[in-house]
């Protein structure tokens, strides 16, 4: 059986990707996820195609334009010595690509 979404669950857009937000709240069929960078959205539990081990994984075929590119730049605002490797980390543009 499926994991429960929960408040505080991290959030990414593929298994073994960087996380790039957390479950602020569940309201029934909706969750509102903090995305980095971004600020909170609220989206559709049928965006959610994984919950597993306190991770959310999202459907990204479900998602809005405006969450997808919030979710595009969600390392913009780091610092170089903190920063990621590689910016697409965790987004979808990476998705699938390891």
């Amino acid at each position: 059986m499926r994991e429960q979404v929960q408040p505080g669950h991290m959030v990414f857009v593929a298994d073994g990707e960087m996380g790039v937000g957390g479950v602020r709240e569940v309201r029934g069929s909706e969750m509102v996820v903090n995305i980095q960078n971004a600020g909170d959205f609220v989206l559709p539990m049928s965006a959610v195609r994984d919950v597993h081990d306190g991770k959310v994984v999202l459907d990204l075929q479900k998602l809005d334009a405006p969450v997808l590119e919030a979710l595009r730049h969600v390392h913009d605002a780091e610092l170089p010595e903190f920063a990621v490797l590689d910016p697409r980390d965790g987004t979808p543009d990476a998705a699938g690509r390891h």
